[in-house]
């Protein structure tokens, strides 16, 4: 599937009887199935003042909850706007998940100024992510918004 595709197929999964968690799994299945530098993929979820993991595919991720302003995650979330790192050696904020992690992305998932959650996707490749990735990206965060 290209991206085009990506955007349609879960638009159409997103408007129909899914229920919310069921959409956002099929969302994080159809993203790590069909980029290949997507090596871990998954939906983080307020709960509080915390992100709580919810679906992911990719290698189990030691980090279940991460505090606001903690992490890239806790980053993107409290300035409520897209990171790309394209190094996470170089980058204190990163929490290590694996060891094959090279770059990230995060992108949060929001309804008018309020974060519902976000989509984080590391690859094994360093500098991988565009611009491209973060506007396809946030158009996918933008239809799941309608699920909150």
């Amino acid at each position: 599937m290209n991206r085009k595709e990506i955007i349609e197929n879960i638009k159409k999964i997103a408007g129909s009887e899914k229920s919310r968690d069921e959409v956002l799994r099929d969302t994080v299945k159809i993203l790590k199935e069909n980029i290949d530098y997507y090596n871990w993929v998954g939906i983080y979820l307020f709960e509080g003042d915390e992100l709580v993991l919810g679906p992911f595919s990719g290698k189990p991720s030691p980090h279940l909850r991460i505090p606001l302003n903690r992490g890239i995650c806790g980053a993107a979330a409290s300035q409520k706007k897209s990171i790309i790192v394209e190094d996470v050696t170089s980058d204190p904020r990163y929490l290590a998940c694996s060891l094959e992690t090279k770059s990230e992305i995060v992108v949060p998932i929001m309804k008018q100024d309020k974060v519902f959650g976000e989509i984080d996707i590391d690859s094994d490749r360093m500098n991988v992510f565009s611009q491209e990735d973060q506007m396809f990206l946030e158009r996918i965060c933008s239809i799941l918004s309608d699920l909150f």
